[in-house]
């Protein structure tokens, strides 16, 4: 069975992380709220929680974006010297809608491939064929 044939039916991966579809069947069904995942599909029955997305996306996304909201903030601090106030009201909701989208965003694209890729939890290669 060739790739195609293993994906007919299922959404591309970018947009399906997008609108949290569902890797099988392509309804918007993925998250319970904005951040985490439903058990299962309403539509296909696809078991979410047989899927471990874990912690990581959270902790890069948390540097990147912390990185990003500091260079930008240096950079309004620098040209413009705007008074704490117009800081803490520009930056704050960025940084917080920009660490929530784009966790929604990675966290459904690794669920994504992982059901794509057929991946399940590693084990140790003994070098015995069983």
């Amino acid at each position: 069975m060739n790739d195609t044939e293993q994906t007919k039916g299922q959404p591309d991966v970018l947009p399906a992380a997008l609108f949290g579809l569902c890797p099988n069947c392509g309804q918007k069904t993925l998250f319970s709220s904005m951040t985490a995942f439903a058990q299962k599909c309403r539509a296909c029955g696809l078991d979410y929680s047989e899927y471990n997305v874990g912690d990581g996306p959270a902790a890069f996304l948390t540097l990147i974006v912390g990185g990003l909201v500091l260079a930008l903030a240096l950079i309004v601090e620098l040209n413009y010297h705007p008074p704490i106030l117009v800081h803490v009201i520009l930056w704050i909701p960025l940084t917080i809608a920009a660490v929530i989208g784009s966790l929604r965003m990675s966290k459904a694209m690794l669920l994504i491939l992982e059901h794509r890729n057929q991946a399940r939890e590693g084990s140790v290669d003994t070098g015995r064929e069983e």
